[in-house]
């Protein structure tokens, strides 16, 4: 019989709503239960591609026994985190205050007002690990909830306020000024936590870390300084090669469980994609190196064939598991493959790193074991021979695979994440001189904003035609990146309006007094602790997102206390960029790009989409790039910078417009370059 999840959209709460835990989603109709019935609540997160949450399922929610104890005890809430980012935050920063560490599936109990009491991770159905069973932590919690409540209740609101005192102490009060020197500093901070030898940050298990390459991309473009090339490089090399990408099909997975990016959690994640796809980009304007526009475009490839939904949205996420075991659909026995390739393609043997024995549990992981040029040098062959070697058994590797159980897919679509997708579309069309990309970005930003707004403000989650939840800073932030991107890809200002009238909305109803921004909004009520995010988890810090927004459009709306207070924003974090690079990458390529000097480039008069397009050719990521083609605009940047017969380009800083010139070459002297 289903529980009371079986009316809900997502996929995570769907698997759970034949369990006999009479689970609820998250609202107010499970508290006001445990209100009436004076019992503790668990709050149990996880999400649909995640490996352990369907293993702890498996293990104990869909235990008659384990589940007639949790009903009779407790309330019970699912949550999907990704649905709500908000809760998951706020619970998993009480966990790790707990625990000392967090991770999903996050079993959190806490009181019938919201406020968390003990919590953890994974638990087994029998002690192991150190670790009490699901069971025994549930008599636990029930035997201090019944003969302990005041402590529980003193405890509840201890951990309230230091979530609160945390989210506090995150922000340094006092501005510091940066500088090339500063932004130097935290290269070599990122250089000095860099693997050397195999690329990446830090030993297993291992992120893609898009925001610190990207800075060191960026880096090495503003100051020349090869290490940092070196490095980015190195870790896109070393990730494209890897089993982290999916060699058949285009795509990354989540992480790598191994220091050389081998063994994935096979895990497909959008917002992973979309970065990746922007850091490629950078890599391939940067050193013109076409394996970088290769991997990017099968990447593109990759989420429009297996995460768009046929209205024009992008999913989540592809499971890691298949057939109940994680990564079976991307792994090959030795059976498998001689099956499909037979012993004589040593050459695709040899590329592929594949041995009998296998290199992972007994499996093979495809990666890039050797060069093509190498193989063809040893076996005396051509390069051209032996890639038709490589694609052929690409193609008869895809069609088997093919045939296998897929995994599932999380087929909800975010606006943060698809946000994040739109920014690489425009990214992409601009850097790999591709109009098709160009034409899926504005498609899929039409999407959105049929699928998302709503009463003027938008949503965060959308399904079947169904969007709700109310949208978090990340969904405006990245929503009005998205829009600032696509106007300056394709010259249509339309999205610069729309992007400023959204900026006004997130300062009205996320602002905090001290100019950064709460995740959740003012009207929101529905968690005790407003929190403020600053640092990059795996996306972008939305306030650094914000600064970048405010500046972008304070100067096209020429709103110099937008700009004052992006720029107050960067002086704030300065310090902590410095002393922490890897975690607020993205604050400190906003900061780099200020030290350079970010300019505002106006192309204004007959020709001035070739003018963009020539601007365009050029690598410029400290510019925003605007397009004057009609004597009257909304855009007060724009106004008087349109000329009938003739072309001219204006690079404004700050302060003002220097005189026009007539050739890209000039604008590009003045730039700098």
């Amino acid at each position: 019989m289903a529980n009371k999840l079986i009316n809900e959209q997502s996929p995570y709460l769907l698997q759970h709503a034949h369990n006999p835990v009479d689970w609820y989603p998250w609202g107010d109709e499970a508290f006001a239960k445990a209100k009436a019935e004076q019992k503790p609540v668990i709050v149990s997160i996880g999400y649909a591609a995640c490996h352990w949450c369907h293993v702890m399922e498996h293990e104990s929610f869909e235990d008659d026994a384990v589940a007639a104890l949790m009903n009779e005890r407790f309330v019970c809430i699912k949550v999907d985190r990704e649905e709500h980012p908000d809760v998951d935050h706020m619970y998993m920063d009480a966990v790790q205050a707990i625990a000392g560490n967090g991770g999903w599936p996050l079993n959190v109990f806490v009181t019938p007002e919201r406020a968390p009491f003990y919590g953890g991770t994974y638990y087994p159905p029998r002690p192991a690990f150190n670790r009490p069973s699901w069971t025994q932590l549930l008599h636990r919690m029930d035997e201090i909830w019944r003969l302990q409540q005041d402590e529980v209740a003193q405890q509840a609101e201890q951990m309230i306020q230091h979530l609160r005192q945390a989210s506090e102490k995150a922000f340094v009060k006092q501005g510091q000024a940066f500088d090339r020197d500063t932004c130097r500093k935290i290269a070599d901070s990122l250089l000095k936590q860099a693997d050397k030898e195999k690329g990446g940050f830090g030993n297993a298990p291992k992120f893609p870390g898009t925001m610190a390459i990207s800075f060191l991309l960026e880096h090495y473009h503003f100051t020349g300084y090869e290490p940092a090339l070196e490095h980015a490089l190195l870790s896109l090399d070393a990730m494209i090669d890897g089993g982290i990408y999916d060699q058949l099909a285009g795509g990354f997975a989540r992480y790598s469980t191994d220091r050389e990016w081998l063994a994935p959690h096979f895990e497909k994640m959008l917002y992973d994609n979309a970065l990746l796809i922007s850091s490629l980009c950078d890599a391939y304007s940067i050193t013109k190196n076409v394996r970088y526009k290769v991997i990017a475009e099968e990447t593109i490839a990759f989420v429009e064939n297996e995460l768009k939904d046929k209205s024009g949205g992008y999913y989540c996420a592809l499971d890691a598991d298949s057939e109940g075991v994680e990564g079976k659909f991307y792994t090959w026995t030795w059976e498998e493959w001689m099956e499909v390739l037979g012993d004589s393609n040593v050459i695709a043997a040899e590329y592929f790193g594949f041995v009998p024995q296998g290199n992972w549990e007994g499996t093979s992981i495809l990666h890039i074991s050797k060069k093509m040029d190498e193989i063809a040098a040893e076996n005396g062959l051509s390069g051209e021979e032996v890639k038709r070697i490589i694609d052929e058994a690409k193609h008869k590797l895809l069609a088997q695979r093919a045939k296998k159980e897929r995994p599932q897919t999380d087929d909800k679509c975010l606006l943060s994440w698809n946000a994040l997708m739109n920014i690489s579309l425009s990214k992409a069309g601009v850097a790999l001189g591709e109009e098709k990309y160009l034409k899926l970005a504005a498609g899929h930003m039409d999407w959105m904003r049929d699928s998302f707004e709503a009463n003027g403000g938008v949503l965060h989650t959308w399904k079947s035609g169904v969007a709700k939840i109310p949208a978090k800073l990340d969904d405006y932030a990245y929503l009005v990146q998205a829009m600032l991107q696509l106007a300056s890809a394709t010259g249509e200002n339309k999205w610069v309006l729309k992007a400023s009238a959204l900026t006004d909305t997130v300062i009205t109803d996320f602002s905090r007094e001290d100019g950064f921004f709460f995740y959740t909004p003012e009207q929101q009520s529905d968690i005790p602790v407003r929190k403020v995010d600053l640092y990059d988890g795996a996306t972008p810090s939305a306030n650094a997102f914000m600064a970048q927004n405010l500046w972008i459009c304070g100067m096209c709306m020429e709103k110099s206390e937008w700009i004052e207070r992006s720029k107050v924003m960067l002086r704030q974090m300065a310090d902590t960029a410095v002393r922490y690079s890897y975690s607020f990458g993205y604050w400190a390529l906003l900061m780099q790009r200020s030290t350079a000097g970010s300019k505002t480039i106006i192309c204004a008069g007959k020709g001035a989409d070739e003018g963009r397009k020539e601007m365009q050719a050029n690598y410029l990521p400290a510019s925003f790039l605007l397009t004057s083609k009609k004597e009257i605009s909304e855009l007060p940047i724009l106004e008087k910078k349109f000329f009938a017969d003739k072309m001219y380009i204006f690079v404004c800083t700050e302060q003002a417009c220097l005189s026009p010139v007539n050739s890209t070459e000039s604008a590009l002297s003045l730039l700098g370059r």
